[in-house]
């Protein structure tokens, strides 16, 4: 394994508490505008291509839609908070983490096995990307990150790509839930700050 892969693949090791990295606050550095236009999904490249077009033909569009919300959700977390992973992640293996994390979700893919989703998805994630012409290094990153996004674990550390898909994906639902709260009308939080 090339040393430039460790970073660029998200292997780089991480609390797996997430309350260990941002302690009592809710984030390291204040967030501030992010325009859509700094964050580019890398559709010209191949492996990445060959994903996307093999997620939109096996997942539902409402679970195909979550991983583009995610991926974008991520970048931003990644360039605001974790500067110096992302001036090394490569947003080809993020997008790819993106788009099959939740593959065992799949209608063929709950039928044909008593795993869990999240262990068989990783696991046909791997077998996928190496069909669509991934490194190893990034099949396997991709793979272990996928395998783990549900382990919301308080000891131990995890990968970086690892626990940013758990972030991203957790800012997702915590945006899901807090917007479904304010359309029933039942959120007594002050919106107005």
């Amino acid at each position: 394994m090339c040393h430039q892969d460790v970073a660029g693949n998200g292997w780089t090791s991480m609390p797996v508490n997430a309350g260990a990295i941002f302690g009592s606050q809710p984030f390291i550095n204040k967030p501030d505008h992010l325009p859509l236009s700094d964050i580019e999904f890398p559709f010209d490249d191949p492996t990445v291509a060959k994903t996307l077009k093999y997620a939109k033909a096996v997942l539902h569009l409402e679970t195909f839609n979550h991983p583009m919300r995610v991926f974008f959700y991520g970048m931003a977390i990644t360039k605001q908070q974790f500067p110096q992973q992302a001036a090394t992640l490569n947003p080809a293996t993020w997008a790819l983490t993106c788009l099959l994390h939740d593959l065992g979700t799949a209608a063929e893919n709950l039928t044909a096995t008593w795993m869990s989703f999240d262990m068989y998805g990783g696991i046909k994630a791997l077998s996928a990307l190496r069909d669509f012409g991934a490194t190893t290094d990034q099949a396997e990153a991709v793979a272990e990150a996928i395998i783990r996004h549900q382990d919301m674990g308080v000891d131990g550390t995890i990968t970086y790509i690892g626990q940013l898909i758990q972030l991203a994906h957790n800012l997702r639902q915590y945006w899901l839930s807090s917007t479904r709260e304010r359309f029933r009308g039942d959120d007594s939080r002050d919106h107005s700050r």
